[in-house]
C-alpha cells in the first residue's frame, strides 16, 4: 500500500461537506477465505501517532495522585451491581496491579471481558506500582486501537479529521501491514480496503 494513494485519498475525503465536528478517520478491511467461525483476528495495535484521548482507570492496592484507580480495599464496594456496571462505561480501558489480577477477575470479569476492557498480559499490567511506571502504561494506550474480527469485514479508528494527513497515513499503514500479517492466507484474505469519515462514502484504496 503506498503512502502517495493515501494521501490522496484523504484529500478527496477533505472535499466532502464539511462537518460541524471533528470527524473520525475509519479503515475499512472487508475480507475473502475467511471463516468467521474457525478463524479470528484479536489485536492490540500501537499507532505511530495518537487518534483520541483515553479514559483509563486503575485498579491499585493505594491510592496514587493523578491516577484514576480503584483500590483493593474498594473492591467490595463493586458488588453493587449499578455501580460496578457505571465504573465500567466510564472507562475506556483498565489496567491493573499483577498481584490484584485474581481478584480483579473474581469481581470485575464478568462484566470487562465482554467489553474487551479486562487488563491483559499483552497490555496492560502494571509490575512496579508506582507513578512513573502506571503513566508510562497510561501514555502507550493512547495509540493504541483493539481491533476483533467479529464479521468477515474489519472497520476501525485510524485518525481525526483534525490530524494531519501524513500521520493519519501513517496510522493506515501501520494498521494495514499489521492485519495482513495476522491473517492465515494473508494478501489472498483481503478482499478490499477501502478509507472513510464518519460521514463520508468510503473510498476505495489500491492493495
Amino acid at each position: 500500500m503506498k503512502k502517495e494513494e493515501i494521501l490522496k485519498a484523504l484529500e478527496e475525503l477533505r472535499k466532502g461537506k464539511e462537518r460541524k465536528f471533528n470527524q473520525t478517520v475509519d479503515l475499512i478491511i472487508n475480507l475473502k477465505n475467511f471463516d468467521i467461525k474457525k478463524e479470528s483476528i484479536n489485536l492490540f495495535l500501537s499507532l505511530p501517532h495518537k487518534i483520541k484521548e483515553v479514559k483509563i482507570c486503575a485498579f491499585l492496592n493505594k491510592k496514587i495522585e493523578g491516577i484514576d484507580s480503584v483500590t483493593k480495599a474498594e473492591f467490595d464496594k463493586y458488588k453493587n451491581k449499578k455501580l460496578l456496571k457505571k465504573l465500567v462505561k466510564s472507562y475506556d480501558f483498565f489496567i491493573s496491579s499483577a498481584d490484584l489480577m485474581p481478584q480483579v477477575a473474581a469481581n470485575f470479569g464478568k462484566y470487562l471481558g465482554p467489553l474487551g476492557k479486562m487488563p491483559s498480559p499483552q497490555l496492560g499490567i502494571i509490575k512496579e506500582e508506582n507513578e512513573v511506571e502506571i503513566k508510562k502504561i497510561v501514555k502507550k494506550f493512547e495509540k493504541i486501537i483493539r481491533i476483533k474480527s467479529k464479521e468477515p469485514s474489519l472497520k476501525f479508528s485510524v485518525g481525526k479529521e483534525n490530524m494531519k494527513d501524513e500521520d493519519t497515513a501513517e496510522n493506515i499503514i501501520t494498521a494495514y501491514n499489521a492485519i495482513l500479517n495476522a491473517l492465515p492466507k494473508k494478501k489472498e484474505n483481503i478482499r478490499s480496503v477501502m478509507v472513510k469519515l464518519t460521514m463520508s462514502k468510503p473510498f476505495k484504496l489500491e492493495i
